[in-house]
């Protein structure tokens, strides 16, 4: 069995986790499923509903496992809606994972509180302002990773990652949906891996959009598109440098490179929908380019399981000096 020192620090028995997956794909059940598996489950903490929404999914968290989790919110949100992360501290949440912006005042509130902290960190300066913070644990997310993310692969991130974050450890994220990318995660030096592609298809979680698991599984890694068509027409301001990796729908291939006549008709695509809300054909399908490694929808602990055996079977077969 793969044990690193990340385990002990988390209270984890396997060194894998799942991206606390935004719009309630990591539900309450994908979370406490991939904690009772012995892994870090990852809470989706941001809600359109506000921050009671949160407040209800934490307390169903905790219903369902008596494991670490970790609850995912955004830094540049946090700077308008802290109210996010007071949810976190009222409810008890064993940690939070921030991303996308600087973790620095929101960082030491919740250690403050007693929270394991974790940051997502997209570039090397990202990562060593999360060491200055003194984050708990630095995810080192490439380019390769679905949903919101960077330009910088995960090859060249993670060992930089490692090199400035000290005695703080890496978990590598960003193309990762195996055990043969778990196994190139620790030879890069990270301690475990974050997947989120790959539990997307996991059963117990809750894509809001139809069809979402389907375009992962008929993917390659040919067929994923880094834009912001998605959010455009979520109203959604992300910071520099970021956009969203989604499968490459045909409303992303009408509308990508076209993003300003895109703003212009996004009101005549809302009108589409009853309640003016994004319809479905512009929904995104968020994935990494791993989505060409996932064939199938299993149970969180089953994927964790085939995970870890393969990853200790290509450890086991690397050839030795």
């Amino acid at each position: 069995m793969i044990r690193t020192p990340l385990c002990d620090r988390l209270g984890i028995e396997v060194p894998i986790g799942n991206a606390g997956m935004a719009g309630g794909t990591a539900s309450p059940r994908l979370c406490a499923a991939v904690s009772n598996a012995g892994g870090l489950g990852g809470l989706g903490g941001i809600y359109r509903e506000g921050p009671e929404k949160l407040r209800e999914k934490i307390r169903e968290t905790k219903a369902l496992t008596s494991r670490p989790f970790s609850v995912n919110l955004w830094v540049w949100l946090l700077d308008v809606a802290p109210q996010f992360l007071d949810v976190c501290i009222e409810e008890g949440a064993p940690s939070v994972t921030l991303s996308f912006g600087d973790p620095g005042d929101h960082a030491k509130r919740a250690k403050d509180a007693g929270l394991v902290v974790l940051h997502q960190a997209q570039t090397v300066a990202g990562a060593k302002r999360a060491a200055a913070a003194g984050v708990d644990v630095i995810i080192a997310q490439g380019g390769e990773a679905g949903g919101h993310t960077g330009s910088v692969g995960t090859m060249a991130l993670v060992p930089q990652v490692v090199d400035v974050a000290g005695d703080i450890p890496v978990l590598a994220a960003g193309g990762i949906a195996d055990g043969r990318g778990l196994a190139a995660a620790l030879a890069l030096g990270a301690q475990g891996a974050i997947m989120g592609t790959r539990f997307v298809c996991a059963e117990e979680a809750e894509p809001p959009a139809h069809g979402h698991r389907e375009h992962i599984i008929e993917a390659t890694a040919d067929d994923t598109v880094w834009t912001d068509v998605f959010d455009i027409m979520d109203g959604l301001q992300w910071p520099d440098g970021i956009h969203g990796r989604s499968v490459n729908t045909p409303f992303a291939r009408e509308w990508h490179g076209r993003e300003a006549e895109l703003h212009e008709h996004r009101q005549a695509i809302l009108s589409e929908s009853p309640d003016r809300m994004t319809p479905p054909r512009a929904h995104s399908a968020y994935a990494g380019q791993s989505a060409g490694l996932v064939r199938d929808v299993r149970p969180a602990a089953a994927i964790m399981a085939d995970v870890m055996a393969e990853a200790e079977g290509v450890l086991r077969g690397l050839p030795r000096p």
